[in-house]
């Protein structure tokens, strides 16, 4: 994989490090050259902390428990590691930890999630993507700091097999009133990174961000789980204009989604805590030549039966 961030700094994450801005050319030749289908696990707020503070009603400041969302994303990763073929990574479409910047629980949840994530295969790179709980509702310069030092970047892309992954901050979009410079500068940075999905460099191009552009439709009403009407429709335009295929996100804690023009909205529940009636899942999602076929499966259904032939079909294609 090949990474480039948007302030010219790596960071290594648990499981295979993505490869930093000092590859060698080769290598960065290579994986922006189709091969062929692959396939790679999203997954979404395993927010450990959450589970606890939800079912106390005081999910605010509750969250001093959070074992079940440990043994859930254990059971994730153990999935994960399983499966064969590998995939070619992990990405996890934040809200790592429930407890907000500056709450109690905070820095005890972040390490027992990076003792966790330590126990991807090595040959699985990660790939960590900030969410509201990690950077705050209304993000600061200091509260996107923290994320940086801790997780690695809050907005980066990278390149595996001739597709091209942007990984956006989204609460810039969402409440950027503490920050606009830095909301400025990812927004200069995608304009630069969609004119190479635009001049048509790349097989497929795919966004990875917490909150989703929309639930079902790009005219539903404005709501806490998605992007308001006047932002999502110029986020979306942008990027469908641009020829992004996918974006991928979390935050809702059930599935949903929906298209607009040719892009696919695609909203995956959570390895945590259920809002709805999903269960506690991850999403394989197989990328061929000429589209992106995603299932979302359930940590049993993972764990007990890996990935169904039709998938494993797909990547067999040429």
């Amino acid at each position: 994989m090949r990474h480039n961030t948007g302030r010219g700094r790596s960071r290594l994450h648990a499981g295979s490090p993505i490869p930093g801005p000092r590859d060698h050319a080769q290598s960065q030749r290579q994986e922006r050259e189709w091969k062929g289908p692959f396939y790679f696990i999203q997954g979404a707020d395993p927010q450990f902390g959450l589970m606890k503070a939800w079912s106390t009603g005081d999910s605010d400041s509750g969250g001093d428990e959070w074992g079940q969302e440990i043994r859930l994303t254990e059971q994730a990763v153990q999935a994960i590691n399983k499966l064969k073929p590998k995939p070619r990574f992990f990405v996890l479409c934040g809200d790592l930890i429930h407890a907000m910047p500056g709450m109690p629980w905070r820095k005890e949840q972040t390490a027992d999630l990076q003792r966790v994530l330590t126990q991807v295969d090595s040959d699985i790179p990660l790939v960590l993507v900030s969410g509201n709980h990690d950077v705050g509702n209304t993000p600061t310069p200091e509260t996107v700091a923290e994320f940086q030092q801790t997780w690695g970047d809050d907005y980066f892309s990278f390149w595996v097999g001739g597709v091209l992954c942007l990984v956006l901050n989204s609460q810039f979009w969402y409440d950027a009133s503490r920050c606009p410079a830095l909301k400025q500068a990812q927004d200069q940075w995608l304009d630069q990174q969609l004119s190479i999905v635009g001049q048509h460099k790349c097989q497929h191009a795919i966004v990875f961000q917490h909150i989703p552009l929309f639930l079902r439709s790009i005219d539903e009403d404005d709501d806490y789980f998605n992007l308001t009407k006047s932002v999502r429709k110029e986020i979306a335009n942008k990027l469908a204009g641009a020829g992004v295929t996918a974006v991928f996100s979390g935050h809702y804690h059930r599935n949903a989604g929906g298209t607009y023009q040719n892009l696919d909205m695609v909203v995956s529940s959570a390895i945590g805590c259920q809002l709805g009636q999903d269960t506690h899942g991850l999403r394989v999602v197989v990328v061929t030549a000429k589209k992106i076929v995603h299932r979302y499966y359930s940590l049993d259904e993972l764990s007990e039966k890996g990935i169904e032939d039709d998938l494993v079909g797909l990547m067999k294609e040429k």
